[in-house]
C-alpha cells in the first residue's frame, strides 16, 4: 500500500511535466486538499450523531438482543465453533454492531472474535473455514443505518441523503448473500481436495 500511495503522485507529477502542466497539477494539489479539509468537517457532525445514536442503542442493550437473536443463524453458518462458547458470543456481538453501524465497537469485536475461533480451533497460523467466514461477514456487512453513505452525500448536497437506504438494503443483501454462499462453496471443494467429504 505504501508503494501505491507513492508511485501515484510520482506518475503523476511525470505525465505533468511531460505535458507542461505542472501549474494546473500545482494548483488541483492545493485546491483539493482544501476541499478534502471543508468534506472531513462537514461531514463530522452527522458521524457524531450518528455514532451517538448507535452509542445509545448499545448502552440500552439493543447490541445484547441483537446478538441473542443473531445466535441461531450464525450457529449454522459457523459449524465448528462452540453455540455456547466465547468465540460465538464474540461473533453475534461482532455482527450486531456492524448490523447497527457501529464500526468502533464493531472492529475490537471482530478482531477478539478472530482470535477465539483461532484458540478455540487451534489453528496456528492458518485461517480456518470459520475465521474465513467471519472475514466474509465483515466484509461484505448488512447495515441498517450506512451514516458515512449519508454523510458523505448530505457534505456533497444531496436533498435526501438516506433516501439510498432501500438500495443499500437490497444490494448489501444480496452481496452478504453471494459472499457466504461463495465461501460455503469454496470450503466444500477445499474439503473434497482433502478428501474429507
Amino acid at each position: 500500500m505504501k508503494v501505491i500511495l507513492v508511485i501515484i503522485p510520482v506518475i503523476s507529477f511525470i505525465f505533468a511535466v511531460f505535458n507542461g502542466k505542472t501549474g494546473e497539477l500545482s494548483e488541483s494539489i492545493l485546491s483539493k486538499s482544501g476541499e478534502a479539509v471543508e468534506l472531513v468537517i462537514s461531514i463530522c457532525g452527522i458521524m457524531c450523531f450518528w455514532s451517538g445514536l448507535m452509542r445509545v442503542a448499545e448502552k440500552a442493550g439493543l447490541l445484547e438482543k441483537l446478538s441473542r437473536l443473531l445466535s441461531v443463524p450464525l450457529g449454522k453458518l459457523f459449524e465448528n465453533v462452540k453455540k455456547d462458547g466465547k468465540a460465538m458470543r464474540l461473533i453475534c456481538a461482532n455482527i450486531a454492531a456492524n448490523i447497527l453501524g457501529l464500526g468502533n465497537a464493531s472492529t475490537p469485536l471482530g478482531l477478539a472474535a478472530m482470535k477465539a475461533i483461532s484458540e478455540e480451533q487451534n489453528s496456528g497460523e492458518y485461517a480456518t473455514n470459520d475465521m474465513i467466514m467471519l472475514a466474509v461477514l465483515n466484509t461484505a456487512s448488512l447495515q441498517i443505518i450506512p451514516a458515512t453513505a449519508a454523510a458523505l452525500r448530505e457534505a456533497n448536497g444531496a436533498q435526501d441523503p438516506m433516501g439510498i437506504l432501500p438500495c443499500v438494503w437490497i444490494v448489501s443483501a444480496y452481496s452478504l448473500f453471494i459472499a457466504v454462499v461463495s465461501a460455503k462453496i469454496m470450503s466444500k471443494i477445499k474439503r473434497r481436495k482433502r478428501g474429507e467429504l
